[in-house]
């Protein structure tokens, strides 16, 4: 089934147009390019980054075109899935390890000045997760099973060519993680980037690709269009040379996506909440909870996004909290930074709220500044008691904003979170020493990831077991992707008794 130009216009008001203003303009945004020679990183620690060609049409997977781009990309992974043996993969994924640590302070600095989003310190941390975290071949398993009627192999077979469309919130980290899972899985991959962070995203492209030809792989086994568009968009779409389509972003891109008539794997929204009892660490909490909410000023889409707190246990948590450098707003400031990040229309339903894209991603501290709190520049984290249903504990902010809702009992706290959740089924934590407790919870929110005790980030690696994604495929089921997601079974079957010594 081809994609519908409805559906097309779905996944770019999701992957081209959802975060921030700038790109709301496509044609303004089309006029520039990124420059990738001229680009000088504001940072004066960490190591120098290793220089890049400038840049020309097809120069190490950047290409003018969509089209272009998948042509060098499809006629790369018919070399690459010929040629190269599983220790050859490994050898150009180590290749790219090391030199994406030689330049992640760059790719973070990067992506910091570029988007106007997040924390530097954050994202370094962020592409040092993926980089060293996103697993390779090593998750290939080859199944065999033997028996009187001979023997049978079932194998994991790259797709081919992958279409992947990825946000603006974590841009090379993004690449970086689908890169090292799809080349281990023996596929190539073309982006179609998030036009805000169209330099930084050519950057680590081009960095990839100087790196696996330098380790003596294909040229162009990960390519990007230059200038994303809205015609991109649909190319790679509809494109017959694409296998699989791969999208970060949000619902209703996933949802158009499937449309499309290809495999998808898609990574939709979250509004993680946070239950604490009052059985719970509670100092630990608030420790775990700010760490997860105030990183990257809250981008992430697994961050703790609103929290629920048994009454008997909230004036400890927030106390603590408040020890950990988080401020309290009180009722006046409360309506302040509503009227500041918040938008809104009215509906017969009443007042309809929308998170302000201008705020999406900004220091708390320069929030506090907005509305006349001149001294908290360094804040991490503004907290706020509120009620269930407030707009801030319903909407998906990505900010560092984060309601406190006081509950009488379990049962209330567990209603409250399953609605302000929607139904994403992406992550939800715990603090609870009360083992009944935390499984009820994990049983009923029935989330891809499920943190007890902890941040969030634990749920991918960060400070937790297991390994890491920035693909979490939720919606289509693979949950924290690696190499064997991008992956489809074959079965070899010798039969008669064949090869059996028994």
């Amino acid at each position: 089934m081809d994609i519908q130009t409805k559906d097309v216009e779905r996944i770019v008001q999701q992957v081209l147009k959802s975060i921030l203003p700038d790109v709301e303009n496509m044609n303004k945004e089309t006029q520039s390019a990124p420059n990738i020679k001229t680009y000088k990183p504001g940072i004066t620690k960490g190591p120098k980054r290793e220089a890049i060609p400038v840049y020309k049409n097809g120069n190490y997977g950047v290409f003018d075109t969509i089209e272009e781009a998948i042509d060098a990309a499809f006629e790369a992974q018919k070399i690459y899935v010929k040629k190269f043996q599983l220790k050859d993969r490994e050898r150009l994924i180590r290749k790219i390890r090391e030199t994406a640590t030689a330049n992640v302070a760059t790719l973070a600095q990067m992506a910091r000045d570029e988007t106007n989003l997040g924390r530097y310190e954050d994202k370094l941390q962020k592409n040092l997760l993926v980089i060293e975290k996103t697993p390779g071949t090593e998750c290939l398993k080859t199944e065999a099973l033997s028996g009187d009627n001979g023997l049978t192999i079932i194998e994991h077979a790259p797709f081919g060519l992958i279409g992947a469309l990825t946000p603006v919130t974590n841009p090379t980290e993004t690449i970086l993680n689908n890169v090292i899972s799809m080349i281990a899985g023996g596929n190539s991959v073309v982006f179609n980037v998030h036009p805000s962070a169209k330099a930084c995203c050519a950057y680590c492209i081009q960095m990839i690709n100087k790196a696996i030809e330098e380790a003596g792989g294909p040229s162009n086994l990960a390519t990007m269009i230059k200038v994303p568009s809205m015609e991109s968009v649909k190319v790679l779409c509809g494109s017959d040379k694409i296998r699989l389509l791969v999208g970060t972003g949000g619902m209703p891109m996933v949802r158009a996506l499937l449309k499309s008539g290809k495999k998808v794997i898609g990574a939709g929204a979250g509004n993680p909440p946070v239950i604490v009892d009052e059985t719970a660490d509670i100092k630990r909490a608030a420790k775990q909870i700010f760490l997860g909410a105030s990183f990257d000023n809250n981008l992430l889409c697994l961050a703790e996004k609103e929290v629920f707190v048994i009454e008997s246990a909230a004036t400890d948590l927030i106390y603590h909290m408040i020890n950990e450098g988080a401020f309290l707003l009180n009722n006046e400031q409360l309506d302040k930074i509503m009227n500041l990040v918040l938008t809104y229309e009215t509906t017969s339903k009443g007042r309809e709220y929308h998170v302000s894209k201008t705020w999406v991603g900004q220091d708390a501290g320069k929030m506090l500044e907005a509305i006349g709190i001149k001294d908290r520049r360094s804040c991490k984290l503004i907290i706020c008691e509120v009620a269930h249903n407030h707009p801030f504990v319903l909407l998906e902010q990505l900010m560092p904003v984060l309601p406190i809702v006081k509950c009488q009992n379990l049962d209330e706290a567990i209603g409250y979170a399953l609605v302000a959740e929607h139904g994403n089924r992406h992550t939800a934590s715990m603090f609870s020493r009360n083992v009944d407790h935390l499984t009820r919870f994990a049983r009923e929110v029935e989330t891809t990831i499920f943190v007890k005790n902890a941040a969030t980030l634990a749920g991918v690696g960060f400070g937790g077991e297991g390994h890491t994604t920035m693909t979490i495929a939720g919606p289509t089921g693979e949950g924290i992707t690696n190499a064997v997601s991008f992956t489809r079974q074959r079965r070899c079957t010798l039969a008669d008794g064949g090869f059996r010594i028994i």
